[in-house]
């Protein structure tokens, strides 16, 4: 099972020509509201691998709660872990994109701010299964289902998303950290690493803190890791023309995903970031995030469309 410990939102979707500068309003002709949250699109990316998913997670008493997990119930994500806030509304996004596909965005945690790793039971964390999660929740409480799952032998993947300092006993406890080129930057930074602008080092000084697998994602240019034992990974993504790519909105969750459900499944950690590399790229093709998702059988067929992986040291 894949337990994604994981936020919950309303998507409001605006497209337009470009994005907005600071001070600018830009017109468009529509939007659009769909579901969202890195918790519920990674869910859905994991459980269109074929994997048992459940979310964890909080919602408000409203509508858009009642929409978003009626829908994901229907793909076959188990939603019993998803309390109900009595005083927030849930959580909201705002997405605007550009016509190259490039994107904003500003989030409103609202109720994802309740959930509580406690929402998690025991009885779930187990060495077959990983938890996922990603940083749209309270900080403290993703450290405290780290510290408990790996107590129990249980699997951790975090998605540092949006990039926050992570203390380094939570750092030791993490099996898989995920964060993209920005990101990791930001994280070197937070924890005072001196290191170059080179991705593959910059993998490298993340993941020897914690003797960790870090995976860093480059967007178009595919993804590289480090690996606990200091082996190096660079896998590229599907090349797209440019005319191809309709909206990047959902490439991130579609890979964290895949790549839980991947791992969860048994590959390795070449395998998944293959098969994840392939879910990221077809997730472009296609506007929203959740709707933009590849199931099993669409990433087993374009695994050929791939590069050469490289692997090595520095």
């Amino acid at each position: 099972m894949i337990i994604v410990f994981g936020s919950i939102n309303m998507d409001m979707v605006f497209r337009a020509k470009k994005l907005p500068q600071a001070g600018e309003t830009v017109l468009c002709d529509d939007y659009n509201i769909t579901s969202g949250g890195k918790g519920a699109n990674q869910a859905l990316a994991a459980v269109r691998m074929g994997g048992k998913v459940a979310l964890v997670g909080c919602a408000g008493d409203d509508g858009p709660a009642l929409r978003m997990l009626r829908k994901l119930r229907g793909a076959g994500v188990m939603t019993t872990g998803v309390a109900e806030s009595q005083d927030l509304l849930t959580g909201c996004a705002v997405v605007m994109t550009d016509q190259n596909g490039n994107n904003q965005v500003i989030v409103a945690g609202g109720a994802n701010k309740q959930a509580k790793a406690d929402q998690v039971p025991d009885e779930i964390l187990l060495p077959a299964n990983v938890v996922l999660m990603q940083m749209e929740m309270e900080p403290e409480e993703n450290w405290k289902l780290i510290d408990r799952a790996h107590q129990r032998g249980c699997k951790t993947i975090l998605n540092l998303a949006p990039a926050i300092h992570i203390p380094q006993n939570v750092m030791e406890k993490l099996d898989y950290l995920i964060v993209n080129q920005i990101e990791a930057r930001q994280i070197a930074d937070l924890l005072k690493m001196t290191v170059e602008k080179n991705v593959l080092k910059l993998a490298t000084a993340l993941s020897k803190p914690g003797k960790l697998n870090c995976i860093v994602t480059l967007g178009e240019q595919g993804c590289v890791a480090c690996n606990k034992n200091g082996d190096l990974i660079t896998v590229p993504a599907i090349k797209l023309a440019p005319g191809e790519i309709v909206d990047t909105t959902g490439a991130g969750d579609a890979w964290c995903g895949t790549f839980a459900g991947a791992i969860q499944s048994g590959y390795d950690l070449v395998q998944a970031m293959q098969m994840a590399s392939v879910a990221g790229s077809l997730a472009c093709l296609k506007h929203g995030a959740q709707d933009s998702f590849a199931y099993l059988g669409d990433i087993q067929e374009n695994l050929g469309r791939l590069g050469e992986t490289i692997r090595g040291k520095i």
